[in-house]
């Protein structure tokens, strides 16, 4: 008796309820926590941490710009990631199939999918001109270190070049001001070889072969670490989700060893106080805590679908969350103690040098690595890390779209061939990215990370809250998470999901909407009509929630529309615990031939033949909760 208590509570069952097998067979879970976790933190942190938050951190104030950075983590960030964490550990769905809380709002799990389309085919395209810039690396001088080179113009001067040598020159360079404007051999190199720039997002030019063929790479590591689902992506992230912070550690060490460095770090972190009173601050530490989260991309719920029912999310959350937001201050030391060494070298401010997006991580920061003793040894390193990095959060975009598609279909023969499947969905990637590829493939990669992925974000976040909270009811909502957990969601969280977190998020939108500024890329600024396919993108993904919402009123029964209305917004039969063993409460019932369909009746002794199996009748725990089997990373 004492080991089947013992192998309950292993298994995550709360105190007091008998012994279980706690796994879904038919569509598998995490080997352990561990993988969970791992890919948890290797999907939030991202490309971003890197290349956006220092940036952030030193425009808006430094050290003062921390503050309201921690206040937006506790008040927005961890409610909402671990409120996604828990519908999908709840139902073992994917962002379609958890929608059976209230199928009229099933749009909102398409309008992640479309989401997190948009983001899988320009964020691969990010990594494959990283595998691009690492293989060029394996070089005893780094191609962009001078000035020498046939793409090269007259304007370029390097800081290693005879022509430039000097510090005095470079310094006389910028105060005079001349009309020759400076431009490095790093930034020649990404226009001028890597992208061949056109001069306009409609030139689209010819399909540069060399990010084609890493654009190709990229998906077949992609696809070969997804092939067995989370079987196999849960393996490989103890690598791709740990390595990072072996090379962020090396780099750092290596930057603060350096002239300047001290200097950068200063310019990061010295707090400008007077900068917390102004809202853009506030805004900006809200969208940066709400984007870098990852928050209604689909993937938190797809992730937390394959977890054991009663695995502690609510712990998971917050370590994910601090972790992501850690390794955001920390890259922050590593950008600026190489970037404070580089303005030392050329004297300037560091002002000058600093950067975002991929002008630190194609142009600035490879510049800085130049003046390295051993650079492509440096170069290696930081490209390795932003591969990894991209992987860590392109696995899981990937998996959200394959666990939809194969939770909405459902059926044995579409769940045996999974593989091909996640195959589909990677050819088809590949191929949605071959014109961000061309020439003016820079244009659109941009235009898609501006617009796809930024106001729907928020609009599909806020109307999730809203319906789980006000239509779903917060009430039901507690009691699934105290089922699921062995206890109710603490009151901080509730008053957070219930009005501070959509209050948050309704603000980060009209803030968006407030700051908006036509895009433009350097100098180059984008014409209407790309302005409009970019909202266009945008409202793809929001449309969905209407489009769908009418569709499932029309089809609902009822004689007035406010019946229709009703049963829309209730939650499905079939709406609850994967596992029959956690059906309990209310969730325990007589079976419909409908529900029974979706139930999966996982069996206490699995060593024991199909037959047994099948003839056994499903044991409930004393704590069930209701099903929806479909998700899958």
């Amino acid at each position: 008796m004492a080991d089947k208590c013992s192998e309950g509570l292993l298994n995550g069952a709360v105190p007091g309820e008998r012994g279980k097998q706690d796994k879904s067979v038919k569509r598998g879970n995490w080997g352990n926590q561990i993988e969970f976790v791992l890919t948890s933190v290797g999907y939030a942190v991202g490309l971003g941490n890197v290349w956006r938050f220092p940036y952030l951190c030193y425009r808006n104030g430094g050290g003062a710009f921390m503050f309201p950075y921690f206040i937006m983590l506790v008040f927005c960030g961890i409610p909402l990631f671990f409120m996604e964490l828990s519908f999908g550990q709840f139902a073992s769905q994917g962002c379609l199939g958890v929608w059976r809380v209230s199928p009229m709002f099933k749009g909102v799990g398409y309008g992640m999918m479309v989401v997190s389309t948009y983001i899988g085919i320009y964020y691969n395209v990010v990594i494959c001109i990283a595998f691009y810039y690492f293989f060029v690396s394996m070089t005893r001088v780094l191609p962009w270190t001078y000035c020498s080179n046939p793409w090269n113009t007259a304007d370029c001067a390097g800081v290693l070049d005879g022509n430039v040598s000097s510090r005095a020159a470079l310094n006389l360079t910028h105060l005079l001001n001349t009309t020759q404007k400076r431009t490095s051999p790093s930034e020649e190199y990404w226009r001028r070889y890597v992208l061949e720039l056109s001069d306009d997002i409609g030139n689209l030019g010819e399909v540069r072969l060399p990010l084609l063929g890493c654009l190709g790479v990229s998906w077949v590591v992609v696809f070969l670490c997804l092939i067995k689902g989370v079987k196999s992506s849960g393996k490989v992230v103890y690598f791709t989700a740990t390595f990072p912070y072996v090379v962020l550690t090396i780099l750092f060490v290596r930057g603060i060893t350096l002239e300047g460095a001290i200097t950068g770090i200063m310019y990061y972190l010295t707090p400008q106080w007077d900068k917390i009173l102004n809202a853009k601050v506030w805004g900006d530490a809200a969208s940066q805590i709400f984007y870098s989260l990852g928050c209604a991309w689909g993937g938190l719920i797809t992730m937390a679908s394959y977890n054991k029912f009663h695995n502690n999310c609510y712990r998971d959350s917050i370590i994910i969350s601090i972790t992501n937001c850690a390794t955001s201050v920390y890259a922050g030391f590593v950008i600026f103690s190489i970037l404070g060494f580089m303005a030392n070298h050329l004297g300037v401010d560091v002002s000058k040098v600093a950067d975002h997006g991929p002008g630190l991580a194609f142009v600035a920061y490879p510049e800085a690595l130049t003046l390295l003793p051993i650079s492509p040894l440096w170069s290696i390193l930081f490209f390795f890390m932003l591969i990894l990095l991209g992987l860590g959060t392109q696995f899981c975009l990937l998996e959200t779209l394959v666990t939809a598609i194969v939770d909405e279909v459902g059926n044995e023969w579409i769940i045996r061939r999974k593989t091909f499947v996640t195959l589909g969905v990677a050819v088809a990637g590949f191929l949605l990215g071959v014109p961000l590829t061309t020439q003016a493939g820079i244009y659109w990669l941009l235009l898609m990370d501006n617009y796809a992925a930024s106001f729907s974000l928020v609009i599909i976040s806020c109307i999730m809250c809203v319906a789980i909270m006000y239509i779903y009811g917060h009430r039901n909502y507690f009691k699934d998470i105290e089922m699921m957990l062995g206890f109710p969601p603490p009151l901080f969280f509730q008053i957070c999901w219930r009005f501070i977190s959509p209050a948050i998020i309704f603000f980060i939108l009209v803030f968006t909407v407030i700051q908006y500024r036509p895009i433009s890329y350097n100098e180059y600024v984008y014409p209407t009509w790309a302005i409009s396919i970019g909202f266009l993108m945008a409202l793809s993904s929001v449309i969905c929630i209407p489009i769908y919402a009418i569709y499932k009123v029309c089809r609902s029964e009822g004689d007035t529309l406010l019946e229709r209305l009703k049963n829309a917004t209730k939650a499905s039969k079939d709406w609850g615990p994967a596992l029959a063993e956690h059906r309990s409460g209310r969730y325990a019932p007589a079976f419909s031939p409908s529900t029974e369909s979706h139930l999966e009746v996982q069996p206490l002794q699995p060593e024991k033949g199909q037959s047994e199996a099948a003839a056994a009748s499903p044991v409930q725990g004393s704590n069930g909760s209701a099903h929806s089997q479909d998700s899958r990373l």
